[in-house]
C-alpha cells in the first residue's frame, strides 16, 4: 500500500500544526486570553436573540418552495376573501380563530342532551361576551369577529336550535349535512364528533362538539386587538373546570406560542448537561498521581466548548440568522464534540516524553492529535454545512449554527485549550501538585506517613518509554479486551451479531413513517396536545375540504366543454377517500338556477350576462374570478373522508395531485389546494432531500478522508462505516417510534460525520500498524484508540442524555437519534471494525501467500505455516 499513500496534504498540514503546537507551548498566554476576549465580544450578539427568534411553524417546518405555497399564491390572487361574506371553507390559510372541543364526562356519553347543551350554550355566551382592555377601551368579540351578512359568523349547531337547549332533543339532525331554513345545506362533519346515525341518516348520539370562533384581521390595529382577545380567550378557558364536561381549547396562535414554550427548558437542561460534562471529564482525567492529574485540564476543555457556543451563536445573531427552536439542540451536541476533542488531545499529550520541554511535547501532541481533530472537525462541519441546502428553514438554521460552532470548537481547542494544556504541562515539568501548585517529591521518604505519600507526592512515569504510565483502561484493552475479541469463537459470534444487527436494521428501514405530527411541536403537557388528541379521537371521519381549481380560461357555456369538465371532475369524485355526496359546484348550481329561470346558458353572451347576478345571490361569488367579462379561474370543493393518520394524508395528497395532472386535458388545467397541504408538502421532499444530503455529505467526507488519512484502504472502511451506521440508525429509529421528518433528517446527516469519527482512526491505526499478525494489529489498534472512543461516545451521550426527560418532542427525538448514532458508531469502532479488519487482513495475507507460493512452485501451498 505504500505506493498508494496519499499524504501530500496530511504531511504539510502535520508540519504546520506541529509548528502551531510549538508556538502555543512557547507562548501560551496570548492563545489563552485572546479566545476569551473574542468570546466576550461575539457573545454580545445574544442581545439580539429575541429579535432573531422565530417560532412560525409554517415558516420553519414546511418546505420553502413547496407546491402548496405556489398553489396558495394562485388561490389568493384569483379568489380574494370577501370580509363581508366570511366563509371558513374558502379560506386560503387556516384563518384567525379560537376553538373549543367539548365532550361529556365520563367519555362516551351522548352530548346531544338538554343538560349538556345548557352548559354548551353558556360556554358560547361566555365566549361572545369576552372583552379585553386595549388602550383605554374594551375590545369585544362583536368588534373583532368575522362577519357574514353584517353579523358575526355563528356556530351552525347552535344557530339551528336558536340557542335553546331544549330544542336539541326535539329537533332531528341530519348528518353530515343538515338543511337550515334560509341557509340551505349546512355541513356538520367538523362540528359533531363520534356520531352514530340511524337508518334514515339522522343523528342518534354524538360524543363531542366543536365550536369555532373566527376573527377578522383587516388592519394592523385589528391584528393587535385580535391577538389580545385570543390571549384572553385562552386565559379564561384554561382556568375553566367543569365537572360534567371536558373542554379542550385552541387558537390560531397556539402552535407558535407553545413551540416558543419549549425554549424554557433549554437553560435548566443545558445547566445540568454542563455539570454532567464537567463531572465526567474530571473523573475521566483523574489520576492517582498528584502531578499527572488533569482535573483542571478537563474543566478547561468543557469551558472551551462553552466558549465555542457563545462565539458562534453570538456571531450569527449579530448577522441576523434566524434562531428557531431546533437550534436549541446544538449546544448539547457541541459540548459532546468539544469534550471528545479534548480527550484526543490529552491522549496524545500522555504519549509524549515527560522530560521533554513543554514546547516540544506540545509540538508532538499537535502533530498527532490536531490532525485527528482536524479530520473529525472537517467531516462534522461538512455534514452540517451540506444540510444548509435543505428546503426546511428550521434545518437550515440548525445546520448553520451547529456547523459554525463546530469550527469555533476546533479553533478554541487548538488555541484556548491547547494553551491551558501547555500551562498545565509547565506545572508538570516543575513537578508541582495539581491542586496547590507547590513542588512535591516523586517518592515519599520512609519516615513519612501513608497519607503524605498519597496526597503529597507525584510525578511518576514509565521509565522504559519516558512517557506517562499507561492508563488502567488502556491496559484493559491491551491485556484483556483485545485478546478476547480476537479469539476465533468470539470472532464468529461478532459476525453473527452483525448479521442480526443488519437484518433488524433493514427490517426497520421498511417500517419508517414520514412526516412530523404538528402537535409534537408543543410540550407534552400543553393544552395544544389535548386539543389535537380530542380532534383525532372524535373528528377523523371527515378530513380536509379540498379546492379543485380550474386555473385557465375555459368555455363553461359550451355544452361539449362542460361534459369534458364533468368527466374530469368525476376522476376526483371516484377516488376512494372522497364523499361524492358532498361535492360543491358553483356551475351545477348555476345550471339549476338557469333551469328555474328558463335561461339558456349554452350561449356565451347569456351565460356571462346572468353570471354576475347569480354570484351575488350566494357565497359562489368567491369561487369564480369573473373580471372584465372573462372567467380567468374557478373552483369546486370535494370532501375527503377517513384521513386518520400520516400515511392517509400522504396518500391523499399524492392521489389528488396525480389526478389533477391526469385530468388536465383538452384545455383544462387543475390544481388542488387546502391550507393543510402547506404542512403535508413535507412528505414530497423529506425522503428525497434526506437521501440527497446523505449522498452529498458522504461524498464530501470521503474526499476529506482520502486527502487527510494517508492510506486509501481507510477510505473503503469509512465508506462501509457510513453505510452500516446510517442503515442501523434509520432502521432502529423507526422501531423506536421516530418518524422521518425535518428534525430526524438533521441527525441522519450528522450521523455521517460521527460514523467517520469512530471508524477512520481505528481503521488507520490498524492498517498503519507495524505488527506482523492480524491479531496483533487489531489488539494494538484497540489499545491505542479503544479508550478515546469510549470516552468520546460517553461524553457525547452525556451531552444529550438530559434531553431524554424533556417534555419536548424535538429534544427527545434529538436524543433518541444521537444516542443511536453514538451507540452504533462506538460499537462499530470497538467491536465490528477490529473483527472485520482482522478477517480482511487474514484474507489478504492468505491470498498473497497463495499467489507467491503458486508462482514459485506451481503447486498448492501448505497453509500450516501461515501465521494468523
Amino acid at each position: 500500500m505504500s505506493r498508494w499513500r496519499t499524504d501530500c496534504i496530511e504531511k504539510p498540514l502535520s508540519r504546520l500544526l506541529m509548528a502551531l503546537g510549538r508556538a502555543v507551548g512557547s507562548h501560551p498566554w496570548p492563545f489563552f486570553i485572546l479566545p476569551m476576549l473574542i468570546s466576550a465580544a461575539l457573545g454580545g450578539g445574544f442581545y439580539f436573540l429575541k429579535d432573531n427568534e422565530t417560532n412560525d411553524t409554517e415558516e420553519q417546518f414546511t418546505p420553502v418552495h413547496g407546491p402548496a405555497k405556489l398553489e396558495r399564491t394562485f388561490v389568493k390572487q384569483n379568489f380574494p376573501l370577501d370580509a363581508s361574506a366570511f366563509s371558513a371553507q374558502r379560506l386560503y390559510s387556516e384563518g384567525t380563530f379560537a376553538s373549543l372541543i367539548v365532550s361529556p364526562v365520563p367519555p362516551g356519553n351522548n352530548i346531544l342532551s338538554e343538560e349538556a347543551f345548557a352548559q354548551i350554550v353558556g360556554l358560547d355566551a361566555l365566549v361572545r361576551n369576552l372583552s379585553v382592555r386595549d388602550g383605554g377601551r374594551d375590545v369585544t368579540f362583536a368588534e373583532v369577529c368575522a362577519k357574514a351578512r353584517g353579523r358575526c359568523v355563528q356556530n351552525e349547531i347552535l344557530e339551528m336550535i336558536d340557542w335553546d337547549p331544549a330544542q336539541i332533543e326535539r329537533s332531528p339532525i341530519a348528518f353530515p349535512q343538515h338543511m337550515v331554513q334560509g341557509r340551505g345545506l349546512v355541513f356538520l362533519g367538523n362540528s359533531l364528533g363520534g356520531v352514530t346515525v340511524n337508518e334514515s341518516g339522522f343523528v342518534q348520539r354524538a360524543e363531542a362538539l366543536r365550536l369555532y370562533y373566527f376573527l377578522e384581521e383587516n388592519s394592523e390595529m385589528q391584528i393587535m386587538e385580535t391577538s389580545l382577545w385570543l390571549d384572553e380567550f385562552l386565559e379564561v378557558f384554561l382556568r375553566l373546570d367543569l365537572k360534567t364536561m371536558k373542554i379542550s381549547c385552541f387558537t390560531s396562535k397556539s402552535r407558535e406560542e407553545e413551540l416558543e414554550a419549549n425554549s424554557k427548558e433549554v437553560i435548566p437542561l443545558f445547566s445540568v448537561t454542563y455539570f454532567l460534562a464537567i463531572g465526567f471529564s474530571v473523573v475521566s482525567c483523574l489520576r492517582l498521581d498528584n502531578v499527572r492529574n488533569k482535573a483542571w485540564v478537563a474543566i478547561a476543555g468543557v469551558i472551551s466548548a462553552g466558549l465555542a457556543v457563545l462565539s458562534s451563536f453570538g456571531m450569527l445573531l449579530y448577522i441576523g440568522v434566524p434562531f428557531p427552536m431546533t437550534v436549541a439542540n446544538a449546544p448539547f451536541l457541541i459540548l459532546g464534540i468539544g469534550v471528545d476533542d479534548m480527550f484526543i488531545m490529552i491522549s496524545s499529550w500522555q504519549k509524549t516524553k515527560v522530560h521533554d520541554e513543554v514546547k516540544n511535547r506540545m509540538a508532538h501532541t499537535y502533530k498527532e492529535a490536531a490532525i485527528s481533530i482536524t479530520i473529525t472537525t472537517l467531516t462534522d462541519a461538512l455534514a452540517f454545512y451540506v444540510g444548509i441546502s435543505t428546503p426546511f428553514p428550521s434545518v437550515k438554521s440548525f445546520c448553520l449554527y451547529t456547523g459554525t460552532a463546530v469550527v469555533f470548537c476546533y479553533i478554541y481547542n487548538i488555541t484556548f485549550f491547547g494553551a491551558f494544556l501547555a500551562l498545565n504541562g509547565r506545572r508538570e515539568y516543575s513537578n508541582r501538585h495539581w491542586l496547590t501548585c507547590r513542588k512535591v517529591p516523586v517518592e515519599s521518604s520512609p519516615e513519612k506517613s501513608a497519607i503524605y505519600s498519597i496526597c503529597c507526592t507525584g510525578g511518576t512515569y514509565d521509565k522504559n518509554t519516558g512517557t506517562e504510565e499507561i492508563h488502567p483502561v488502556n491496559n484493559f484493552f491491551l491485556k484483556y479486551y483485545g485478546p478476547f475479541l480476537t479469539k476465533p469463537w468470539t470472532v464468529f459470534f461478532v459476525v453473527l451479531l452483525y448479521a442480526g444487527y443488519l437484518s433488524v436494521s433493514i427490517y426497520g428501514c421498511f417500517q419508517i413513517k414520514e412526516g412530523i405530527d404538528i402537535k409534537n411541536l408543543a410540550p407534552d403537557d400543553s393544552y395544544v396536545v389535548n386539543y389535537y388528541n380530542d380532534d383525532k379521537e372524535y373528528f377523523t371521519e371527515y378530513g380536509p375540504n379540498v379546492m379543485i381549481v380550474v386555473t385557465d380560461e375555459f368555455p363553461y357555456w359550451n355544452n361539449t366543454a362542460r361534459v369534458s369538465l364533468t368527466r374530469s371532475l368525476e376522476k376526483f369524485l371516484n377516488l376512494p377517500f372522497i364523499d361524492k355526496g358532498l361535492f360543491l359546484s358553483w356551475l351545477d348550481h348555476y345550471e339549476m338556477y338557469a333551469n328555474l329561470t328558463l335561461l339558456d346558458i349554452s350561449d356565451e353572451t347569456k351565460f356571462k350576462a346572468n353570471l354576475s347576478h347569480f354570484l351575488e345571490l350566494n357565497y359562489f361569488k368567491q369561487d369564480v374570478n369573473f373580471t372584465n367579462n372573462e372567467i380567468y379561474a374557478s373552483r369546486f370543493f370535494i370532501q375527503t373522508v377517513n384521513i386518520t393518520n400520516a400515511a392517509d394524508e400522504e396518500n391523499m395528497l399524492n392521489k389528488l395531485r396525480d389526478t389533477a395532472k391526469e385530468a388536465s386535458v383538452d384545455g383544462l388545467n387543475f390544481l388542488v389546494y387546502h391550507p393543510a397541504f402547506i404542512y403535508l408538502d413535507q412528505f414530497a421532499v423529506v425522503v428525497d432531500n434526506t437521501i440527497q444530503n446523505i449522498l452529498l455529505a458522504t461524498g464530501a467526507i470521503l474526499v476529506v478522508s482520502f486527502l487527510l488519512i494517508p492510506n486509501p484502504l481507510c477510505s473503503l472502511w469509512v465508506t462501509f462505516s457510513i453505510a452500516s451506521v446510517i442503515v442501523g440508525v434509520a432502521g432502529f429509529m423507526a422501531l423506536w417510534d421516530v418518524n422521518l421528518d425535518c428534525i430526524s433528517m438533521i441527525i441522519l446527516v450528522v450521523c455521517i460525520g460521527f460514523s467517520v469519527d469512530f471508524s477512520a482512526h481505528i481503521s488507520y491505526a490498524f492498517v498503519s500498524s507495524n505488527k506482523t499478525s492480524a491479531k496483533e494489529k487489531a489488539v494494538e489498534a484497540l489499545f491505542t484508540l479503544g479508550y478515546p472512543i469510549v470516552q468520546g461516545a460517553l461524553s457525547t451521550i452525556l451531552g444529550v442524555v438530559v434531553l431524554s426527560v424533556s417534555k419536548s418532542y424535538i429534544f427527545r427525538t434529538f436524543f433518541k437519534i444521537m444516542f443511536l448514532v453514538i451507540l452504533f458508531g462506538a460499537i462499530h469502532g470497538i467491536i465490528y471494525f477490529p473483527v472485520f479488519m482482522l478477517l480482511f487482513d487474514i484474507y489478504k495475507s492468505l491470498c498473497n501467500v497463495i499467489n507467491k507460493g503458486s508462482k514459485r512452485t506451481n503447486e498448492p501451498v501448505a497453509l500450516s505455516n501461515f501465521r494468523i
